[in-house]
């Protein structure tokens, strides 16, 4: 490909015209990082000033019994293994901080994970703590629901909204290709699966996040056409509140041998997408995955919210993370009023709260 001169996507980004598949490359396969920063800095200044969002939050795994058993994944067990578990209803809302404005709730793909089980946890979260949002279920884990109970996708939806459900996380995108997929995650749905069911909870009025794990067995050119997919389907629902970026950790998953990325590619990476996600208006840094150190100098490369305290982070750290598993909100503080930046307790629907 010829690569678009940097000067011209500097114009562009000015001028506020939408980026294309070609300039974003041509970012990547560039070295300037300084430039990147500039540009990227830029939008998030115009965007959010010198805010940086966080939010106390805690994340809780009901199980790590899965049956996709993906190559990518050092978290999930079969039943049978040491270390396997499952939460019960009444011990996973035992396990709630009174204090957080998030729960997060994510797991495994069985058969003892049925609908039933979450609208029973998701009712009595909302009686126990009326005030906690709850962002749960991945479109992997509704499809599965909605193939075990013989029901749409709609349906599916519908009943645990009125049970509940606040939002959805933006877990299972992995990378959109099919050759990857096959890689990564061969027994997941699809990447047009992924942004159909993301596609219908947006109708339904639950918005979501979305996300993008890069630094595997991807190409260049397949991660900017995975976020072109997102940015795509933003443009027709308006339903996703954030784009998150995850590095992948190879270690104790089945592709060990993958070198992890660097802090250059990931800076590079948070950059280009707060440039090509034009319709986007929150880029997080995953503190888990990039470390609270590279977070604090991602304010500088586009994003605008840390995520928050999140209590305990188990699949990541499965895979090798070495980063802790909760910050203090004190600890968040620091590291947002050390860059000078102003630090917003934001819901989970980037609502201030006071």
């Amino acid at each position: 490909m010829v690569y678009t001169n940097l000067i011209e996507i500097k114009e562009k980004i000015k001028a506020k015209q939408r980026l294309s598949i070609d300039d974003a490359l041509s970012l990547y396969h560039s070295n300037d990082l300084f430039l990147l920063a500039e540009l990227a800095h830029g939008v998030k200044q115009k965007l959010h000033g010198n805010t940086i969002y966080y939010i106390i939050n805690q994340h809780i795994d009901y199980t790590n019994i899965c049956n996709l058993r993906c190559p990518l994944c050092a978290f999930s067990k079969s039943e049978a293994d040491t270390g396997a578990f499952f939460l019960s209803p009444h011990e996973l809302v035992a396990k709630i901080d009174k204090n957080v404005l998030e729960v997060h709730i994510v797991g495994g793909i069985n058969k003892k994970a049925n609908l039933d089980y979450f609208i029973t946890i998701f009712k009595s979260i909302k009686k126990t703590f009326p005030a906690v949002a709850i962002k749960a279920l991945t479109p992997v884990e509704i499809d599965f629901l909605a193939t075990e109970e013989q029901l749409e996708i709609q349906q599916v939806l519908k009943l645990l909204k009125e049970s509940g459900l606040d939002a959805m996380p933006g877990g299972g995108a992995e990378i959109f290709s099919t050759s990857v997929r096959n890689i990564l995650c061969p027994k997941k749905i699809s990447g047009a699966r992924w942004l159909q069911i993301m596609a219908e909870a947006h109708t339904r009025g639950i918005p979501t996040n979305a996300t993008m794990l890069y630094g595997h067995v991807e190409t260049l050119e397949e991660r900017i056409h995975h976020l072109d997919y997102l940015r795509t389907l933003q443009d027709k629902t308006h339903g996703f509140l954030a784009f998150v970026p995850l590095a992948f950790h190879p270690r104790n998953t089945k592709l060990y041998d993958i070198k992890e990325t660097t802090g250059y590619d990931d800076l590079k990476t948070i950059a280009i997408s707060r440039l090509f996600l034009d319709n986007f208006y929150h880029i997080k840094a995953y503190w888990v995955m990039l470390s609270p150190r590279l977070a604090q100098v991602s304010f500088f490369f586009g994003t605008d919210d840390i995520d928050g305290t999140i209590k305990e982070e188990h699949i990541f750290h499965a895979a090798g993370s070495t980063t802790r598993t909760s910050l203090k909100e004190s600890e968040i503080l620091s590291l947002i009023k050390n860059a000078n930046l102003v630090p917003v307790l934001r819901d989970s629907f980037y609502r201030k709260v006071e």
